[in-house]
């Protein structure tokens, strides 16, 4: 029974293999997408959902550096969040 168990995750991961560089393009694609949303407001890009996305803030400042870089800016484009 271990075995038929191992052979469908080997075979899985087989077929799975070849997309994974895709996948992963993909999410950190939309995720992205979604801090640009995020910090649209503070680029001068109206944001509706902005008194949302507050909350997120403290959850997101991590990532902010990694995704300013990603995005090709070499310092903050923000006053008040410096993380460089």
């Amino acid at each position: 029974m271990k075995s038929l168990k191992r052979i469908f995750e080997l075979y899985d991961e087989i077929l799975r293999l070849p997309h994974k560089q895709e996948v992963a393009r993909e999410l950190r694609d939309e995720d992205d997408l979604f801090l640009l949303l995020l910090y649209s407001d503070m680029l001068g890009i109206p944001n509706p959902a902005f008194y949302y996305t507050l909350e997120l803030y403290p959850y997101i400042i991590d990532r902010f550096h990694d995704w300013h870089l990603r995005m090709g800016m070499e310092k903050s484009p923000f006053e008040g969040i410096r993380c460089c």
